[in-house]
């Protein structure tokens, strides 16, 4: 059987019996399920969550805790960022791809509001900054540039602020289980349980093709839930081989996949097997950050050729975009002397040093004129503070003529490359999955990794959108979930009266 193959749709009117009947059944305890989960409780649904796994969070809970915020947050005014709600949406629409304006605009409008509703879980972002280039805050400052809001050309289509807000957790990993942590908390507030080790399998339809539930499985256990409205948010396709393949195959050559076990794109699937519209499924976050320490760059980044393509002050996923775009998905940062530095943990390896620029070329494999004519227009414009090639911040920009040089390995196969998927399901604002031509399929919701909503690919992605969005409309899409489930329901019970 392939991991491409759609889950076979479940006819109502072949059901003898439901196991469960509820309002909105959530499928995944992710982010984005979780907040749907609050959402549609706290609008008085009754709401059942499945989770595959022995334990809530999924992917969640191996992200580091960034969520992007902006529009004037409580830690942006304390730490006296100035920032709107149009200049964040003028930065997100610049680094879309395809940018959906209603969808941009609802969560740049409400991100102050979304910011407060996850502190009132029951926690708070610290109210400080960290200044350097890093990929992440090293210990629990609360805000940091997490994107390529001052690079070039954003930097001059938005005026930039930093938005990438950390939870308290020091360190890169798993801070974001906190949040997961106190969401379960508030689903047990609100009554609803969350079945671990439950995996749904196929959706069940109506006459009228409406999805109104979905089928389960728990060992050797199988049973039908019914379900006015049913919440896919199950994750990304990053563990399944197949899919990887067929719409990703950068990912399925070298990296290390950031997902969990169950990110096999089987909510994507069942979505598609009711006539969903995927979007951006060939889209992929991928990286290895050659940063911090962040004076490495002020090195240049050159390719096969030995030429630029990239202003090295890039985010590092912005970067590593680009050098998938190269011959061999093959690059190089080379820094002097004088810039030199040891990575603490090396994603891309040092390779070796050298006394010349031409041992240097011979050492990479490259043309030795042309690695000396780009070092050189590089050297002769940084020392003035100038990139006219790839317009490079100043604080950057500094000349790599004191050798001897050195060069780190950026090229996919020897860098340590991780990456995940960011298509799914084509969604409304209010997380409503939509056919291939647009239209609503009633009953059906996605959120979180399988959702394509922020559309933006690799080369523009900033760290916390997938945590930030998923969060904001898992919580649109359990609202309308509700709501949608309290009409049906009335219309039922008209009915029948």
């Amino acid at each position: 059987m392939s991991g491409l193959d759609l889950p076979e749709i479940v006819n109502a009117s072949d059901i003898a019996e439901y196991s469960d009947t509820v309002d909105v059944l959530v499928i995944g305890a992710g982010i984005g399920g979780c907040c749907a989960a609050v959402e549609a409780a706290a609008a008085g649904a009754s709401v059942l969550v499945l989770e595959r796994s022995a334990a809530a969070g999924g992917t969640t809970c191996m992200a580091g805790g960034h969520f992007y915020l902006g529009g004037g947050t409580a830690v942006q005014q304390a730490t006296g960022h100035a920032d709107s709600a149009e200049e964040m949406a003028k930065y997100i629409t610049a680094v879309s791809l395809e940018p959906e304006p209603e969808k941009i605009k609802a969560y740049c409008d409400d991100s102050v509001e979304h910011f407060d509703w996850l502190e009132s879980l029951g926690f708070q972002f610290e109210r400080s900054y960290y200044p350097e280039k890093a990929v992440i805050q090293p210990q629990t400052q609360g805000l940091m540039f997490t994107g390529n809001e001052k690079v070039w050309p954003f930097k001059e289509q938005a005026v930039p602020a930093p938005r990438g807000h950390k939870v308290p957790v020091p360190g890169d990993t798993g801070g974001a289980g906190m949040v997961i942590e106190l969401l379960v908390k508030r689903l047990g507030e609100l009554n609803v349980p969350i079945r671990y080790e439950v995996g749904a399998r196929r959706l069940v339809v109506d006459r009228d093709g409406d999805v109104v539930g979905a089928s389960w499985k728990a060992g050797k256990e199988e049973g039908f839930i019914r379900a006015s409205s049913v919440v896919i948010a199950a994750g990304g396709f990053v563990m399944n081989p197949d899919m990887v393949a067929e719409y990703v195959p950068q990912l399925a050559e070298k990296p290390f996949t950031l997902g969990s076990t169950y990110d096999d794109g089987l909510g994507i699937r069942m979505g598609a097997s009711v006539g969903a519209g995927l979007k951006h499924m060939d889209q992929a976050f991928i990286t290895a950050p050659v940063y911090p320490p962040s004076v490495l760059l002020t090195g240049l980044v050159v390719n096969k050729e030995a030429k630029r393509f990239v202003a090295e002050d890039s985010y590092h996923s912005r970067t590593s975009g680009f050098v998938m775009d190269q011959t061999d998905r093959a690059a190089y940062l080379i820094v002097d002397e004088a810039h030199m530095e040891r990575p603490e943990f090396p994603l891309a390896p040092f390779i070796d040093g050298w006394e010349t620029v031409a041992e240097m070329a011979d050492g990479l494999g490259l043309d030795r004129d042309t690695l000396q004519a780009t070092l050189d227009r590089y050297n002769e414009y940084a020392a003035k503070g100038e990139d006219p090639d790839f317009h490079k911040s100043a604080e950057f920009l500094a000349a790599q003529d004191n050798g001897p040089w050195a060069a780190f390995d950026m090229s996919l196969g020897k860098a340590l490359y991780a990456g995940f998927t960011v298509g799914g399901m084509a969604t409304s604002v209010d997380g409503q999955v939509l056919s291939e031509a647009g239209s609503v399929i009633a009953g059906l919701y996605a959120a979180g990794a399988c959702a394509a909503n922020l559309a933006q690919d690799g080369k523009g992605y900033a760290s916390g959108t997938q945590l930030g969005e998923g969060s904001y409309f898992g919580r649109r899409a359990g609202r309308h979930a509700a709501r949608s489930a309290r009409v049906r329901n009335e219309a039922i019970a008209g009915k029948v009266t």
